[in-house]
Formats: structure tokens, C-alpha cells, sequence
């Protein structure tokens, strides 16, 4: 019998989250693509927030990032007593599982979703059903069937990352209206302010209609601040109560809380770093087609790129980062044919496309 401290069951077993690379030794300029990050940055206005209360850094921020939550709650029309803020739409996932998963239950996720459901399911000592999907899209009925007794959470994020694919709202809300009460359905939407059109919703309009479904929301992607780490929860009333009962007192800096009141009021920002997706996600999956590579469709700010063999998809990175270009690898995912790309402003995005072409060269003399 060992002496040590044991984890329980099944935590050393897990794979680290790894983040996206973000050095690229020799190269004086680097593009990451890598992280999904925003690709105007943050606002300017965030900057000018955080001088603000630069000598303010030695007290503690306000335990209920109360400013912040009303400001959420103005933007999209939601009751903020019902918004559970967090470091990260993250913690939030870490939360959720903590408060409703013990020893011998299980979540259920897609396939191809975020790595850290599974992870945080593992760490609570629950077990985790990754359901197959179809044509790299959630499939819902499987889903649906995917669920038992045991099950306290089903994940559901959508968009997707990697794979950048989107369930419509009539779909989504079936799947919810298809849950046994005691299952929490968690659409995440991080990628929610990237979608055009009206087939699509990030889930509010669930949330006020069921007991147990919860939409997480960040700061990370469009408003990017990425670096302060910032999410949020909207909840029906007795689930933001269980979060704000397990949550860390002072979860959200003082930093975070300044900066997402700001990133909120400049609209105009948002609005840029939408059109620059709008332009330069198509342009380059035009741009990928050409050299006979597949981009599959993408709502996110991003792209997944299929090179159809795993040796050509690592060849490939490597070439990008020798030209100081940084993409993420997709073998954590089960898709290590792929690789996926950041949607950068249009200068960045010439240059993946220009080393790319000369990679795809050079494929073709070997």
C-alpha cells in the first residue's frame, strides 16, 4: 500500500490541457494563429480602463462583479442576478462539474468538443461519453441516446472548436426539451458574436424556458481579453446560487471586471473585428481549396484545415513555424490530419497562405 497522497481515480491517467504554441525560436516576427484570440486585440478603451485603476491593484475587486454583470445584462436584455461571472468561461466549466458531478456519474459531450469537459470530468472522478457525430457536427438524436441515469451534465459547445460547425436553434432546443430533468444542459457559446444569421442562437431564450439549462459566454474571442481571463454564466436562479456557492470569493480581478465593463461599451470594436472575420474567413478558405487542401466550414474565427494525412499536417506546421506562422496541431482532438487556423488580420493571413503555397511547392518536387 502506498504511503504518498493518492488523486483519485483516473487524474494521473489524464493528458495536461495543452494551449496553442506561441514561440517560434529564430524568427524576430511571429503570427500566432494558434489560440483563437481576437484579431484586432482588445479595445483601446480597455487599456484606458486599466490605467484608471492601476492604483487601485492592492484591494480587493468587488466579490460580485456587480458593474460588470449589469453591464451583461444590458447588453443582451438578461436579468443580471442570474449571470454567474468567472476566470474564463474555464472556471465556469470547472464549477459546473464540481457542484453537480460525484464519483460514478458522467457528462456527456460531442465527439470533437472542448478537451477541458472531459478533463474536469476525470478530475471529479466521473466518467465521460464522447458521442460520435456526423460530418464533424454534433449529432443530437446520439446525443440524446448517449444519456442514462447517471448522466448530470451534457455539453454542448456550439459553434464547435476545432471543428467550427453550428447545431441550429430549433435543433438545439429539441435537444433540450429532450432532457431528463435531472440532466444540466451547458451550451457553450463562446464563439457566439462571430455567427451571422437567424437559424442561430446562443441559448438565452432556453435558459429562461428550462430549469436546467446554462449558457457560458467569454470575453476571450471577440472582445479579446484572452489574457485576463474573463467568461460568464447565465443560469436559471437556482443554479446561479449553486455557482456562487462554490465559486472562489473574489474569482474575478479587479483587471477582468474593469476591462470586460469596457470591451462592452465599444461596440464599434466588435462590430471591426466581425467584419475582418466576415472578409478574411472565406478568402482564405478560397485561398486553402486552391492548393487542394479542404477547409471545412467554419461560423468560428477560425478554420480547420485537412490535409488529409497526419505526416502532411505535421509537415506543414513545421513549415509554418519555420516562417514564424503558429497553428495548432488537432491530434488531441482525434484529428491529427488537420490543422487548425487562427483568422488573423488580412497581412497574417497572406502570409499562411504564401507559406503554405510554398510548402504545397515543395510537396510537389518530393
Amino acid at each position: 500500500m502506498s504511503t504518498k497522497p493518492q488523486p483519485l481515480p483516473g487524474v494521473l491517467e489524464l493528458i495536461p490541457y495543452v494551449g496553442g504554441e506561441s514561440k517560434a525560436e529564430g524568427n524576430q516576427r511571429i503570427i500566432k494563429l494558434s489560440s483563437n484570440e481576437g484579431a484586432l486585440g482588445p479595445s483601446p478603451s480597455v487599456g484606458a480602463a486599466l490605467e484608471k485603476i492601476a492604483g487601485e491593484m492592492h484591494r480587493y475587486p468587488d466579490g460580485g462583479s456587480t458593474e460588470l454583470r449589469e453591464a451583461i445584462g444590458q447588453r443582451w436584455g438578461l436579468d443580471p442576478a442570474r449571470i454567474v461571472c468567472g476566470a474564463g468561461s474555464d472556471e465556469l466549466i470547472t464549477l459546473l462539474v464540481r457542484a453537480y458531478c460525484a464519483p460514478g456519474d458522467n457528462i456527456v459531450y460531442s465527439q470533437h468538443g472542448f478537451l477541458m469537459y472531459a478533463i474536469n470530468a476525470t478530475a471529479a472522478g466521473a466518467a465521460s461519453i464522447a458521442v460520435p457525430e456526423k460530418n464533424l457536427t454534433a449529432d443530437i438524436d446520439a446525443i440524446l441516446a448517449a444519456v442514462n441515469g447517471r448522466t448530470r451534465l451534457v455539453f454542448l459547445a456550439n459553434p464547435n472548436n476545432p471543428t467550427g460547425s453550428v447545431v441550429d436553434s430549433e435543433t438545439v432546443a429539441r435537444l433540450a426539451a429532450g432532457l431528463p430533468p435531472h440532466v444540466i444542459l451547458v451550451l457553450d457559446a463562446a464563439y457566439a458574436e462571430y455567427v451571422s444569421g437567424n437559424e442561430y442562437s446562443a441559448g438565452a431564450e432556453l435558459v429562461d424556458r428550462h430549469p436546467n439549462v446554462v449558457m457560458l459566454r467569454t470575453f476571450s474571442k471577440i472582445f479579446g481579453l484572452g489574457g485576463v481571463r474573463l467568461g460568464w454564466a447565465y443560469c436559471p436562479g437556482d443554479i446561479a446560487d449553486v455557482l456562487n456557492r462554490v465559486r472562489s470569493p473574489f474569482n474575478v480581478s479587479l483587471a477582468a471586471q474593469a476591462a470586460g465593463v469596457a470591451a462592452l461599451a465599444d461596440r464599434a470594436h466588435m462590430d471591426a473585428q466581425k467584419r475582418n472575420n466576415d472578409e478574411m474567413l472565406p478568402w482564405f478558405a478560397g485561398e486553402v481549396e486552391k492548393l487542394g487542401l479542404k477547409p471545412w466550414p467554419s461560423v468560428g474565427n477560425f478554420l480547420l484545415v485537412d490535409f488529409h494525412d497526419a505526416g502532411k499536417a505535421e509537415s506543414a506546421r513545421l513549415a509554418l513555424k519555420a516562417d514564424g506562422i503558429l497553428v495548432r496541431q488537432m491530434g488531441g482532438y482525434g484529428l491529427g490530419t488537420c490543422l487548425r487556423v487562427t483568422i488573423g488580420v488580412r497581412e497574417e493571413m497572406e502570409a499562411v497562405v504564401a507559406s503554405l503555397s510554398a510548402w504545397a511547392k515543395q510537396q510537389g518536387k518530393g
